[in-house]
C-alpha cells in the first residue's frame, strides 16, 4: 500500500502561521514526458524520473505527499521522508508518473488548476501544449492516493492580483476542489512560484494549512515552504547536489540541530 493514502492527507492539519524547524526537502516535478522540446526545462521523461526515485530510495529515502510529510514534521517523525510535487496537472501524471510512483510505494501531491480543467498550458508562450487533467482525471489521482493541492483557478501570479482576483483563485478554487473531490485541499501552490506578503496572507485566510513556493526568502513559512525544482539533466551528482544545497540552507538558518 501507498505510504501516502487519500484519507490521511484528508486529515486535519491545523494552519500555522510559522514553520517549525527544520524545514522539510521538497522536490518541484512538472510534466513527465518527452523532454526534446521544453524550453522552460520543466518535462522530466520517465525513464529519468525512474532514475531519480530509485536514486532516492537507495539513499533510505520515501516520497510522500506534503500533507503527509507535514503532520510528520510537527510529531517529529519526518527523517526519512521527501516531499514530492507536480505541478500544474498535466494528464501525462497518470499516464507516467503515477505507475512509477506506486511501483516504489511513493506518493505526491498534485496541484492542479480547477478552472482550466481539460484544457492546456495556454499561459506558457512558448513550447507544446500540454493537456491538463479534467475533473475525472482529479478524481483518478486523489483515488489513486495521491493529495490534490490547488495550483489557484487559472494560473495567475498572485503578486500581481486584484483583491477579487486573489480571492477567486484561493478560496474560489478550494471549494471548486471541493466539489469535485469531496475533500477541500489542504496545500496551495503559487503559480511561477510568486509570493508576497498579501499572497500569503490571502492563502492563509482562505483556509489552507501549507503553501509551496520555490524560493520565498524572508517569507519561508509553512504558508511559503522552498522547493528544489527538478529537471530532466538531474541525475546522481546533480541530486546529490542539491540535497546538500538544501541541508546547508537549512544549517544557515540554524534549522539543523
Amino acid at each position: 500500500m501507498p505510504v501516502d493514502t487519500a484519507s490521511r492527507d484528508a486529515a486535519p492539519l491545523a494552519p500555522a502561521p510559522c514553520a517549525p524547524h527544520p524545514q522539510p526537502w521538497i522536490l518541484l516535478y512538472h510534466s513527465v514526458g518527452d523532454p526534446t522540446d521544453d524550453p522552460y526545462g520543466i518535462t522530466v521523461a520517465p525513464e529519468r524520473l525512474e532514475h531519480q526515485l530509485r536514486w532516492l530510495r537507495r539513499r533510505g529515502l520515501t516520497g510522500v505527499g506534503v500533507g503527509t510529510l507535514m503532520r510528520a514534521r510537527a510529531a517529529g517523525r519526518a527523517r526519512g521522508l521527501v516531499g514530492l510535487t507536480f505541478d500544474d496537472g498535466y494528464t501525462d501524471f497518470i499516464e507516467h508518473a503515477l505507475p512509477l510512483l506506486q511501483r516504489h510505494d511513493f506518493t505526491a501531491t498534485v496541484f492542479v488548476l480547477p478552472g482550466r480543467l481539460g484544457g492546456d498550458n495556454a499561459w506558457d508562450p512558448l513550447g507544446p501544449r500540454r493537456p491538463l487533467l479534467t475533473a475525472a482525471g482529479i478524481r483518478a489521482v486523489a483515488a489513486a492516493g495521491m493529495e490534490i493541492g490547488s495550483h489557484g483557478r487559472y494560473h495567475l501570479d498572485l503578486t500581481a492580483a486584484t483583491v477579487d482576483e486573489l480571492r477567486k483563485e484561493t478560496r474560489g478554487s478550494l471549494e471548486r476542489l471541493r466539489q469535485i473531490t469531496g475533500v477541500a485541499p489542504q496545500g496551495f501552490c503559487y503559480p511561477y512560484g510568486a509570493v508576497d506578503q498579501r499572497a500569503v496572507e490571502a492563502v492563509r485566510d482562505a483556509g489552507y494549512a501549507y503553501a509551496c513556493a520555490i524560493t520565498p526568502g524572508p517569507l519561508g513559512s509553512d504558508h511559503a515552504l522552498p522547493r528544489t525544482h527538478i529537471s530532466h539533466a538531474d541525475r546522481g551528482l546533480r541530486l546529490r547536489t542539491k540535497r546538500l544545497r538544501h541541508r546547508f540552507r537549512q544549517l544557515t538558518r540554524g534549522d539543523l540541530r
